[in-house]
């Protein structure tokens, strides 16, 4: 081994450990990104208790005899099936704060508001449940607006 490959391969271990162990210089620069991204997190945990439950629903853990899966009507079914395999993937892409994940999140988002305004024999038509939708849209899309503002064009 000659003397210039042995400080080649120094160099670049040097280089590889120093590019490894060197902090990012944090600055003020991504806030909203970050709010963005806590946000698109605590999204994610609400979206798993969600698939959960509705899981939940479908086997029986939750609910008596008479609310069981298959007393309720078949749009109940379709819709609680639907809500318990959508809510879960959403929970993946917003955990990994992916395009995808928002835009599932925003499908569910925009499928429990119209179940509930459109259909309310389904699951009721609570106008609590569309308000908390509602909410949530507003800040992902509030959140989403100001992140974008901060990075250049």
């Amino acid at each position: 081994m000659s003397d210039s490959s042995a400080r080649d391969s120094s160099r670049d271990h040097a280089i590889s450990v120093e590019a490894i162990s060197s902090e990012r210089i944090e600055t003020g620069d991504n806030v909203w990104t970050r709010r963005l991204v806590i946000f698109l997190r605590i999204m994610a945990v609400v979206s798993v208790f969600k698939g959960l439950y509705h899981w939940a629903q479908v086997t029986g853990f939750v609910g008596g005899e008479e609310e069981a899966f298959e007393n309720q009507s078949l749009a109940w079914q379709a819709s609680t099936i639907y809500f318990a395999v959508i809510e879960l993937v959403a929970a993946v892409g917003l955990w990994l704060a992916t395009p995808w994940g928002a835009v599932v999140w925003l499908i569910t988002v925009v499928s429990m508001t119209v179940i509930e305004l459109m259909f309310p024999a389904i699951y009721g038509g609570s106008l609590a449940v569309v308000g908390a939708e509602a909410l949530m849209l507003t800040a992902y899309l509030a959140l989403a607006w100001m992140a974008a503002r901060e990075r250049p064009p």
